[in-house]
């Protein structure tokens, strides 16, 4: 958590956070009003071969509420949970501000770890 004590997480299962830190990657158009962000799990800790059917959104969650999206890319070898890689998309510059937020406090909340 941050300093100041903020729930700022990433869950795949509600009420569960995802302790794996991804890899991420935000792409915007020049126009700055579309764009998204690819997060990359190599070792997702709440995702596994028995629960895979009841995944279906990856939440961003702070203080400020709840981002979600439904696309979700899994990748499974030997029976295990290899990578996940899920894709947010925003539309708006409000969007992409709100995503900035949770990225900024989701950045601090993992420095201090």
């Amino acid at each position: 958590m941050t300093k100041c004590n903020e729930i700022v997480s990433i869950q795949f299962i509600k009420g569960e956070d995802e302790k794996d830190i991804p890899e991420i990657r935000v792409f915007r158009n020049l126009d700055g009003k579309k764009g998204h962000v690819i997060y990359k799990f190599s070792g997702p800790k709440t995702i596994t071969i028995n629960n895979l059917d009841s995944i279906q959104k990856m939440y961003l969650i702070d203080k400020e509420g709840e981002i979600s999206t439904r696309k979700i890319d899994i990748s499974i070898s030997d029976n295990n949970i290899k990578e996940v890689k899920s894709t947010y998309n925003w539309k708006s510059e409000s969007e992409f501000y709100r995503f900035m937020r949770f990225a900024q406090r989701y950045a601090k909340s993992i420095s201090y770890h």
